[in-house]
């Protein structure tokens, strides 16, 4: 009975801290997006005004980083830059195909700001990569802090790997904005309203597929090797203390 409870607490410690690696990307990224979306097509609404409701999450948040916070909040920032941007654009041309290619400047933009944080060295995509190794074990969690800051033996390796992941990620989503544009400008408009769906997803796809064999796996790997070379470690160190005691 003791045990079961023991187990239970343990298990709820761990799912708030998969939510909270969790809520920056949904927050900055999934919400503005999804509503977007929602508010334009499933409530018929202008795009005016699906960009100006899908703005209120990543304002917010922008402005709570630079008060309560006191720092800039990078998702959030571009989000609400580019949906500013969208909202400006809005007073231009009813041309639907410049409406078509606008649909895509939010994830060209979010391709972009990733591209840029993977040259800065601070990949916008390990929030969101970072639960699916760790799964909320504490073993792992101190695995990935030796191996990203620098002081584990495969620290190299698994920085570049995390650089990988959000770089597959913005090439993919940088790719499907050029080709919607070039679509939205060479075919029907017909025939884009649906295909541009159809490139998102594909591009989804590539980026699940080719980021997870690039980086996933071989990231999944070295922290588990990290994990057991630290359990070793420990091991070999409290076999060795009594051994001294004795010679003392």
């Amino acid at each position: 009975m003791t045990k079961n409870t023991g187990n239970q607490s343990h298990g709820d410690q761990r799912n708030p801290r998969v939510l909270d690696h969790f809520r920056p990307l949904i927050l900055d990224v999934a919400v503005p997006l999804g509503s977007y979306y929602v508010v334009k097509d499933g409530f018929g609404t202008s795009t005016f005004a699906a960009l100006a409701w899908s703005s209120a999450v990543p304002a917010a948040r922008t402005v709570w980083s630079l008060v309560k916070e006191r720092r800039t909040n990078a998702l959030a920032g571009l989000i609400l830059v580019v949906n500013v941007v969208s909202l400006l654009l809005s007073f231009v041309s009813g041309d639907p195909r410049l409406m078509l290619a606008k649909d895509s400047g939010v994830s060209s933009a979010v391709a972009i700001g990733i591209l840029v944080s993977v040259a800065l060295g601070k990949p916008m995509m390990t929030a969101g990569m970072k639960p699916f190794l760790v799964k909320g074990d504490a073993a792992k969690e101190a695995a990935w802090q030796r191996l990203v800051s620098g002081t584990a033996a495969r620290s190299v390796a698994f920085r570049s790997k995390e650089r990988v992941f959000s770089a597959v990620w913005g090439v993919a989503l940088l790719t499907e904005c050029v080709a919607r544009v070039v679509g939205a400008y060479t075919l029907p408009v017909d025939t884009m309203v649906w295909l541009g769906t159809v490139m998102m997803l594909g591009a989804m796809a590539v980026a699940f597929l080719g980021s997870g064999a690039l980086a996933v796996v071989p990231m999944e790997r070295m922290l588990d090797a990290e994990v057991e070379a630290a359990g070793a470690e420990a091991e070999s160190g409290s076999t060795r203390r009594p051994a001294v005691a004795v010679a003392a």
